[in-house]
């Protein structure tokens, strides 16, 4: 089913919470982007408060009939930096591999969303050896980092296939995979998808994708232990997102729990310029002042880098705020985590 085929389940209009739109506007909503909440996510929304922090993430929203003139259908250039289907290659030394365009669940904020949910939804078998034969073709290549989509939504057999040609490539030494499964269908972390990642003789990373405390339920606990046991490292990729987790408390609380849970925070991103995700997005001066106050509260196991990917596709760039200004002759001035001035000589 394509996404222009979709419609709101009735059950979501029902059960939503006020102050998303009429039945009439999210069905539009749904007929332009992918549509998809699990049972897990659901369980997980307060019902029915407006500013729910989890159903502003995942339930279709009136507003995202509105664009803005400088939102891109591609804000991150992946067309432009795709020498064969399937792969991007931004960087020397890592790849993306997307062997899928479908997920467990569709973000209302998401980078891809032009692309996702839509059509088979898969790479053909003839795509998929192109874009394996790319990579072992260019010696450059040390990480591939498997996206899409989401790849923990491919069958067994073909998530084995994918992962068992990439462990036999010499020259690649790590494996990421970016996901939301663990965290909104922690159920599909199973027995045998664990016993398919231990198998694997190169190091793999899962990315998972989470953005508030709230949506750390027992179950995800229980995924991320699973995928521990299987010998993955995990860390975790959040959006800055307005009215979700956009100060500095809410993200300490999201981030320790996750240090407790063996999950590193690795990027904070600052949302996309994506079609009509206008309502998530908030200045950058304001993002770089929650990492500020982060800075001064939280440790740096807890820390993430803040990033922007540059629009048009001209790759990413960290937005660490700056406590030092250069005076002249090797002289400094530093402000300290609670905004304190001081000076530093060479």
């Amino acid at each position: 089913m394509t996404a222009k085929k979709q419609q709101i389940p009735q059950a979501a209009l029902e059960n939503r919470p006020a102050g998303f739109g009429d039945d009439a506007d999210l069905n539009r909503v749904a007929a332009r982007y992918a549509v998809r909440v699990t049972p897990a996510v659901y369980d997980t929304i307060a019902k029915p408060a407006p500013d729910d922090p989890v159903a502003l993430q995942y339930l279709p929203d009136a507003r995202e009939l509105s664009e803005t003139p400088d939102e891109l259908t591609d804000p991150i250039g992946d067309h432009s930096h795709s020498p064969v289907p399937g792969i991007v290659h931004r960087y020397p030394d890592r790849v993306l591999l997307m062997p899928v365009s479908r997920c467990a669940v569709y973000c209302r904020y998401c980078f891809r969303r032009e692309k996702v949910g839509k059509g088979a939804g898969l790479l053909e078998p003839a795509q998929l050896d192109a874009a394996l034969d790319y990579i072992r073709g260019n010696q450059n290549i040390w990480e591939v980092i498997l996206s899409g989509g989401d790849p923990l939504i491919l069958s067994p057999r073909r998530l084995s296939h994918i992962l068992a040609e990439l462990d036999k490539i010499d020259h690649i030494g790590v494996i990421r995979i970016h996901s939301r499964v663990p965290v909104a269908d922690p159920g599909r972390i199973t027995d045998a998808l664990c016993t398919l990642l231990k198998k694997m003789q190169k190091p793999v990373y899962i990315a998972v994708h989470i953005n508030h405390a709230q949506e750390l339920s027992p179950a995800v606990e229980t995924a991320f232990k699973k995928l521990h046991k299987a010998g993955c490292v995990l860390l975790s990729q959040s959006v800055l997102l307005k009215g979700v987790n956009n100060n500095a408390a809410t993200l300490e609380t999201l981030f320790r729990r996750l240090v407790s849970l063996r999950v590193r925070p690795y990027y904070l991103h600052h949302p996309d310029k994506a079609p009509g995700t206008a309502h998530f997005r908030l200045p950058l001066a304001e993002g770089q002042q929650i990492m500020r106050e982060l800075r001064g509260r939280l440790s740096g196991l807890a820390q993430p880098v803040y990033m922007l990917d540059i629009p048009g596709g001209h790759g990413k760039i960290p937005l660490t705020p700056c406590y030092l200004s250069a005076e002249g002759d090797g002289i400094y001035q530093i402000s300290d985590p609670s905004g304190r001035t001081h000076f530093y000589q060479d």
